[in-house]
């Protein structure tokens, strides 16, 4: 009998166990449950072993007023031990190795953080967010963490010129991106459809590049186009202060500047900037693009006023951007204009260059050879690598791995970005039941799925690999709620493969936290993409279909519909497998607490059209 109740208690610990109330992403590298909660109360101390910590310990602050509710936080001046119910914030280079990473140890009666750099004491904080809980009961479960990144690089692209953003806007996804501890945003400012950022020198970028006459709104380039005039730009005065608040966040920015293809707008304000005075496409006046996609309209590079032009625009966005990173681009650069051009050949000649890929290699090496004067480094998307590598030069490999695994092999730093795993502007289910997206699919699944080390990388290769990043491009994306849905919950899975070791990646488990950071998100005002119910059928002899469905919203129902073209809250409310006879179609959708829904799903699937 009691070994019958030594079971029954064990079994019981281990029910308790894995009903754990610590739902962290990305998940740390160690993680232990204690005995015991800590609870804020209404009342707080905040101590800093350091006075460099004072606006970390603002920012705890902060953090406790809003998710645990604490009105009276204390800061004593001198670093006093034993405080009942005290958060202490500590620099300890013996404790904590890892410039970004830190120890954590929530007890009954204290919280201690400890980091060897403020950097880690902040991460700290985004983990010590996670851990309070998102209902009334505000009490913080007992633990002991010891996290670091598996990566230095991990990043997100956002691109504000084919559609403008606010600043606040952008601060806000600043801030989520510290909150998964994010550390780079690649800011993409020039592109054929829109110039973004101020240059001085150049007035016309402001008053023509920045503005094009019509805007692509559907998939046919031909028909969906309006003649609606869009455009802006983001004054050097706002430049500077995105770059600020980046780095309050720890956050360096990246600025993407075109060169030399997807440079239309630049042409169109200047166009001795092109091969011809026309569009070598149109055989027309050079225009700012409505249209997505590649033009054969670029920077000619046989014409040094070119050069001269792009080291301007280059020293006056050198001044805004701190950061030690210059992203040129370099992809998708047509030679069609440079094979018709005299100046271009007469360079090829001069420079002993066998063909214009070459040219553009030495277009870059050009460049970047002012990038370096300046103590810069030049990243390119990976075309960069046509006609030769410079050893200087970081590659951003997005057409897949190969070319990563490639620049690796040659000594050259290596960001991952491939379209089919990081692309956020791509499908999150298909496209029958998705707003308008760009063609590809890139599910939440793939996205977890997505190692950066590359199997062919010995260590000495991977020693060059930064990290991983993922992009949203936004064609299609015009509204601030439609660019959270495309990021979120994606951000989450993208910190993980970032952050967190290789083998504790689980994908079962990475979904079952995420129900408790959608909790968080709603409380945030943040539009996520909800998860669908998880359909899986069953056959009988006569074809009828034994239906279950599986709800991922982390609260709420799940509806459905026989027959009829809509779920609604008027459905009825799924509660035990249904029988779906031949002929019959199923429409489902999961209603969170939140009170909206999420797209609509159906069985059976149409068959693809081939």
């Amino acid at each position: 009998m009691k070994i019958f109740f030594l079971i029954c208690s064990l079994l019981f610990t281990l029910v308790i166990n894995a009903q754990s109330s610590v739902s962290v992403i990305p998940i740390p590298k160690v993680l232990e449950e204690k005995e015991g909660h800590f609870k804020p109360g209404n009342k707080l101390s905040i101590v800093a072993g350091d006075a460099t910590l004072a606006p970390l310990v603002q920012h705890a602050g902060q953090l406790f007023t809003e998710a645990a509710g604490v009105k009276n936080i204390e800061q004593p001046r001198s670093p006093k031990q034993g405080l009942k119910n005290a958060v202490y914030l500590q620099l300890d280079s013996q404790a904590v190795k890892h410039e970004e990473g830190y120890v954590l140890d929530v007890t009954k009666t204290s919280i201690t953080l400890k980091a060897k750099t403020p950097r880690g004491i902040f991460y700290g904080l985004q983990t010590l967010t996670q851990l309070i809980p998102v209902d009334k009961d505000k009490s913080i479960p007992a633990v002991h963490i010891e996290d670091e990144p598996r990566f230095a690089w991990r990043g997100m692209m956002f691109d504000n010129c084919r559609h403008m953003f606010s600043v606040d806007f952008i601060k806000r996804f600043i801030d989520q991106l510290a909150y998964h501890k994010l550390n780079k945003f690649h800011w993409h400012l020039t592109e054929d459809q829109g110039w973004r950022i101020e240059i001085k020198k150049y007035p016309r970028l402001q008053t023509v590049a920045a503005y094009r006459n019509g805007t692509q709104y559907g998939p046919n380039r031909q028909k969906d186009v309006d003649s609606i005039r869009y455009g802006g730009y983001y004054t050097q005065e706002q430049i500077r202060e995105v770059v600020a608040y980046a780095a309050s966040k720890y956050i360096e920015v990246i600025p993407e500047i075109e060169m030399p293809g997807h440079s239309v707008a630049a042409i169109t304000a200047y166009p001795h900037l092109a091969c011809n005075p026309v569009s070598f496409e149109t055989g027309k006046p050079h225009e700012v693009r409505k249209v997505w996609g590649v033009s054969k309209d670029i920077y000619c590079a046989g014409n040094d006023t070119v050069f001269a032009f792009l080291q301007d625009v280059l020293t006056e966005v050198m001044q805004l951007f701190p950061s030690r990173y210059i992203h040129i681009g370099g992809d998708e650069a047509p030679h069609d204009a440079w094979k018709k051009c005299p100046k271009c050949q007469q360079r090829m000649k001069e420079e002993g260059l066998k063909n214009e890929a070459e040219l553009q290699s030495w277009f870059i090496r050009r460049m970047e050879g002012f990038i370096n004067a300046h103590n810069k480094k030049l990243i390119g998307w990976e075309e960069i690598m046509q006609g030769g590598l410079t050893p200087n030069a970081t590659v951003h490999s997005w057409l897949g791995t190969k070319s990563g695994l490639q620049a690796s092999k040659m000594g050259n730093d290596v960001i991952m970005s491939p379209y089919s795993h990081l692309y956020f502007d791509g499908y999150q289910a298909e496209p029958a039941i998705e707003p308008l997206a760009i063609g590809y699919y890139t599910p939440l699944e793939t996205v977890y799925s997505f190692e950066p080390r590359h199997p062919d990388m010995s260590d000495k290769d991977a020693e060059h690999l930064l990290g991983a990043q993922a992009n949203l491009w936004t064609e299609f994306i015009r509204t601030e709620p439609y660019f959270q849905y495309m990021v979120f919950p994606r951000m989450d899975a993208l910190a993980e493969i970032t952050w967190s070791p290789k083998e504790k990646k689980d994908y079962a488990d990475f979904e079952k936290r995420l129900q408790t950071q959608l909790k968080r998100y709603d409380k945030l005002n943040i539009n996520y993409r909800i998860p669908v119910p998880v359909l899986t059928a069953t056959y009988d002899a006569d074809s009828t279909a034994t239906i279950t469905l599986q709800n991922r919203a982390g609260s709420g129902v799940v509806r459905y519909a026989i027959n009829e073209e809509k779920v609604t809250e008027a459905s009825p409310v799924y509660k035990a497998p249904l029988a779906i006879k031949k002929g019959q179609t199923l429409r489902f959708a999961a209603f969170p607490s939140n009170g909206r829904q999420s797209s609509t799903d159906y069985f059976p699937k149409k068959p693809r059209r081939k």
